[in-house]
C-alpha cells in the first residue's frame, strides 16, 4: 500500500518508531506543564511559525482543554515580541475566526475582546501560501 512503511524492512526501523513514541511520551504526556498550558505553548509556536491552519487546530484544542479567550489573546500578544506584527496579525485573525464560531460561556461572543481587523488586510505569512 502506498505511503506505508514496511515495519520489517529496513532493519532497525521498529526500534526508531518505538523511540519516537517514548520521546513523545516523555516530553508531552509526562511533561511538567499541564495539557492546557502545553496547548497554549503549541499555539504560540505555530503562530510564530506562520502556520494558520495548525494554529487554529491548537487554539480549538486549547479551548477544549479550558483555555480562556484572554489567555489565547495573551499568547498572541507575546508572539508580537517574538516574531513581530505578522505573527500578531495572524494570531488575531485565527482567534477572530475561532471566536466568531465560539460563543463565550458568559454570554455574547469571545470576539468582543479582540481588536478590530481591517478589511482587506492580508494576515498570511509566506509559508501559508
Amino acid at each position: 500500500m502506498p505511503g506505508r512503511v514496511p515495519m520489517d524492512d529496513p532493519p532497525g526501523r521498529l526500534e526508531a518508531v518505538e523511540a519516537i513514541h517514548a520521546l513523545r511520551r516523555a516530553v508531552i504526556t509526562e511533561n511538567l506543564l499541564d495539557a492546557k498550558v502545553q496547548l497554549l505553548v503549541h499555539f504560540g509556536q505555530l503562530v510564530v511559525l506562520g502556520h494558520a491552519e495548525l494554529a487554529t487546530c491548537r487554539a480549538t484544542t486549547a479551548r477544549q482543554a479550558g483555555a480562556t479567550p484572554t489567555e489565547l489573546v495573551g499568547v498572541v500578544e507575546t508572539a508580537l515580541f517574538v516574531s513581530g506584527m505578522p505573527a500578531y496579525s495572524l494570531g488575531i485573525s485565527v482567534l477572530s475566526n475561532l471566536f466568531a464560531e465560539d460563543p463565550s460561556p458568559r454570554g455574547g461572543t469571545a470576539a468582543a475582546i479582540l481588536p478590530p481587523i481591517e478589511q482587506g488586510v492580508s494576515h498570511e505569512r509566506p509559508n501559508d501560501r
